[in-house]
């Protein structure tokens, strides 16, 4: 079997020492253009790229960060790994990202997995009910830590957020503009303090206009459930005139139903979603929804991240981002009748 290139191969077909074969390839030294030109045109011929780990455990530098979040595949969580990787890529970081699927067990291995291979930076999005346990480990190591939307106070990590609140009070208080009096929320669960956010942000918009009708209904974040979800409202509250969704794709999915059932989303049931995802402005009709920005909350993540490591001294930091009402085709005022009271026998699959 053909061995590995490394840096003695490497010097001894550039004709040069180790020392300066390392130096060329960490771009550190002075080393004249003759001969760095050699040692790189030697790397190209042996397809050498320099062990990061090796020079991470020289140096005491690791310029790979370690993300792990929930549901990668969702939308928004893909734009804000987007935007991380972007901007990580720029400053010469790697970035490996795990999904713990909201499992504490699974989240664990997942950390105890960057810990054995000295990451240098971690941003975490804890699952529900995180131990304590799992918590102090993570201080244990010292590992520069960003928690991401779920805020571990007693932990003492830099964290970044969503004014989750006040974006869902103003949008509630938008439809209740509109001449909305049966609002009801769809989406996430009850265990997540992010929809806890959201969930009170609706409940204060609807006290604060005198509104005793309300419904909250759970389901996974995902088209799928959205619609199903839907279905479940509509048959337990056929008056509902409005609804604030926890994420784009709960709304879309509930969109789907309202189609399926002759509907039109901004007409008869209006529906705003939470995220503004790429397919929100695409969909038919164009989603309503709270802007969060999930490219630049990557970006800002990046940098926090990128400061914590190259500042460790700094007073640990705490950033909320404001998310703003997007107004488009699914929320409009309120109709004076409703046609969409009869449902379908038949089920959705």
């Amino acid at each position: 079997m053909k061995k590995k290139p490394n840096l003695k191969t490497l010097a001894q077909l550039a004709d040069v020492s180790v020392p300066t074969a390392s130096q060329v390839m960490r771009g550190t030294g002075r080393i004249s253009e003759s001969t760095r030109k050699k040692v790189l045109e030697a790397a190209k011929t042996l397809h050498y790229i320099p062990d990061g780990r090796a020079a991470a455990m020289r140096s005491g530098e690791n310029r790979e960060i370690g993300m792990i979040i929930h549901q990668i595949a969702n939308p928004f969580n893909a734009e804000v790994v987007s935007g991380l990787s972007d901007l990580l890529d720029l400053n010469n970081y790697l970035l490996s990202v795990l999904d713990s699927r909201d499992d504490v067990n699974r989240q664990q291995r997942n950390l105890e997995a960057f810990i054995r291979s000295s990451r240098g930076g971690l941003i975490w999005v804890p699952a529900h009910d995180t131990p304590k346990e799992t918590i102090d480990m993570v201080k244990a190591y010292e590992i520069p830590t960003i928690t991401f939307l779920r805020d571990v106070s007693q932990a003492n990590f830099d964290h970044i957020g969503i004014h989750n609140l006040e974006a869902v009070k103003n949008a509630t208080q938008y439809l209740v503009d509109y001449g909305h009096k049966k609002i009801a929320f769809l989406g996430g669960w009850q265990n997540s303090s992010v929809r806890q956010e959201r969930v009170l942000g609706y409940k204060m918009s609807l006290e604060a206009n005198d509104i005793a009708w309300s419904a909250i209904i759970e389901s996974d974040d995902n088209k799928r459930s959205g619609k199903e979800a839907m279905v479940n409202l509509l048959s337990n509250h056929p008056d509902v005139s409005g609804v604030i969704c926890n994420s784009d794709m709960v709304a879309l999915g509930g969109c789907y139903a309202l189609q399926e059932r002759g509907i039109i989303p901004g007409r008869e049931i209006s529906i705003i979603g939470f995220d503004d995802v790429a397919d929100a402005s695409f969909a038919t009709p164009s989603l309503t929804t709270i802007q969060s920005q999930p490219y630049q909350l990557g970006q800002i993540l990046a940098k926090t991240v990128m400061e914590r490591i190259e500042n460790p001294e700094i007073p640990i930091y705490t950033m909320l981002t404001d998310a703003t009402l997007v107004k488009r085709l699914t929320a409009g005022p309120v109709a004076v009748s409703y046609t969409h009271l009869t449902l379908p026998t038949t089920p959705y699959v």
